[in-house]
């Protein structure tokens, strides 16, 4: 199970074809740091693979000039001939010696290796199915359609998702870890509930790593929304319409996405609901309330060094993270985690919440944590902040006229304010006490801090958009100090 290949490398050759892949791979959470390739262990071979096409499951050793390592999974489809219709998808020609080379693809992009995991998944029924150390579960319910073809998804950032028809949707966990993934648990749980606001498990793949000594999840299939709209697309379209129509106001315009984001709220609320129903709840004390103003803190002090600019503000963010430690017994539970309108589904039925999986930064430990509510809610109030200056930034001209731009800014914080009113009335359905508004204000800058280091690694173009915000939240502490 733990096969190396050539002392941790693919077969006996070079490796370059699979650093450049990793590198360039937009799910690839290194980029602008300093790394190089470690050992690369073959941890399983699907069932039905033949000589003709082996499909295979490696994971990558990521190794950084700075701070611990990270494993990559890299599905492989294994042929003995180069494949014309997979040229796109080449990751490397292994020399496996005697002059003979195997052509390594990327499986995701290959509709045959694909049919080998659906099969897989299958064979399962409601139990579980165990080939090669890969361990297939499935959760009962739902017969798959294993003639469906499938198509893989693009666009996405830390994770792989493949579509079989339009009967299922598989998520490959790019970036793995020891232990239990939240996104399979988490759905797990939620579907045998009953809830109407995520897709239903299907199954997920794990293997017990003898190297680790623990098991790590590699994938989940689950229910595939066909026809559900983006959250942050329908948003973005809302945007649009309002700053199509000169003189009127968001709740003027026939796009108005207020209903919309109360609905969400409903939908989050009951989530949170059903989720404190199945796992443990508990408080943090007061000591753990300034060990998380600390934590925060240190956050900021960190993307100071990564963007400068970000100095000016961290007394006012200080304050407002510093108003934890008046805090004491804050309910916890298990939460989303890193929830904003990309993490939404808008179906016929009403709103789905999707990728439980949590902050992609953070360690899987931390995100197995409980955390507050109110860290979801906050992601939610960035997501409606976002989503009219992203629309501002392509609307402008590269150079616009001062009235121009206070134009698109007056309306872009009328759209904002308004969407995360009504999604925060609709969930908490009362008016907040002051411990509530401290928690919101200081979760909502602490995922401020981490949109901009995030921003300056891998969009710099989009830095201004999280740095105004943290500019206007510093302005309203030092105002209303």
């Amino acid at each position: 199970m733990t096969e190396q290949h050539g002392n941790g490398r693919h077969g006996n050759g070079p490796t370059h074809g699979l650093k450049h892949y990793i590198d360039s791979a937009r799910w690839f959470g290194g980029k602008g740091r300093d790394w190089e390739l470690g050992d690369v262990r073959r941890v399983g071979t699907l069932p039905g693979s033949t000589p003709d096409l082996t499909v295979v499951i490696d994971l990558a050793e990521i190794a950084y000039a700075e701070g611990e390592p990270e494993f990559y999974q890299v599905p492989l489809a294994l042929y003995p001939e180069p494949q014309d219709r997979l040229g796109h998808a080449l990751i490397d020609v292994i020399d496996t010696g005697d002059r003979a080379v195997t052509y390594a693809y990327d499986a995701l992009h290959d509709r045959a290796a694909m049919s080998l995991w659906l099969e897989a998944f299958a064979s399962a029924a409601d139990g579980k199915v165990t080939a090669d150390d890969l361990a297939f579960h499935r959760v009962a319910g739902h017969d798959l359609d294993t003639e469906a073809h499938s198509t893989l998804f693009t666009g996405e950032q830390s994770n792989s998702s493949v579509a079989f028809g339009e009967d299922s949707l598989m998520k490959v966990f790019r970036r793995v870890t020891p232990g239990v993934n939240p996104d399979v648990s988490i759905h797990e749980v939620l579907t045998r509930a009953g809830s109407d606001h995520v897709a239903a498990l299907y199954g997920w793949l794990d293997v017990v790593d003898e190297t680790t000594d623990s098991t790590i999840q590699l994938a989940m299939l689950q229910q595939f929304l066909r026809t559900a709209s983006d959250g942050w697309e329908l948003a973005l379209a809302s945007v649009r319409n309002l700053f199509a129509e000169g003189d009127l106001h968001a709740d003027e315009v026939g796009g108005d996405f207020a209903g919309e984001a109360a609905r969400l709220g409903r939908a989050l609320a009951e989530t949170h609901e059903t989720l404190a129903e199945h796992f443990p709840v508990s408080v943090r004390s007061a000591e753990e309330m300034a060990d998380l103003a600390a934590a925060m803190r240190q956050r900021l002090a960190n993307a100071v060094e990564v963007v400068p600019a970000l100095a000016e503000h961290a007394p006012a963010l200080e304050a407002t993270y510093e108003a934890l430690r008046s805090l004491a017994d804050v309910p916890v539970q298990q939460i989303h985690g890193d929830l904003h309108l990309g993490q939404t589904l808008r179906t016929v039925k009403g709103w789905k919440i999707v990728d439980f999986d949590g902050e992609p930064s953070k360690p899987l430990h931390e995100r197995l944590q409980p955390d507050s509510p109110w860290r979801d809610i906050a992601g939610m109030h960035r997501s409606f902040d976002y989503a009219p200056r992203a629309v501002t930034m392509t609307n402008l001209a590269s150079e616009p006229e001062q009235a121009e731009r206070e134009q698109h800014a007056y309306r872009a914080n009328e759209w904002s304010t308004r969407n995360s009113q009504a999604f925060l009335a609709a969930y908490a359905q009362h008016d907040l006490s002051d411990s509530e508004q401290t928690l919101l204000a200081a979760y909502v800058a602490d995922k401020a801090v981490y949109e901009v280091v995030y921003e300056a690694r891998n969009r710099p173009s989009w830095v201004d958009i999280p740095l105004g915000a943290l500019a206007r939240l510093a302005r309203d502490r030092m105002e209303a100090r």
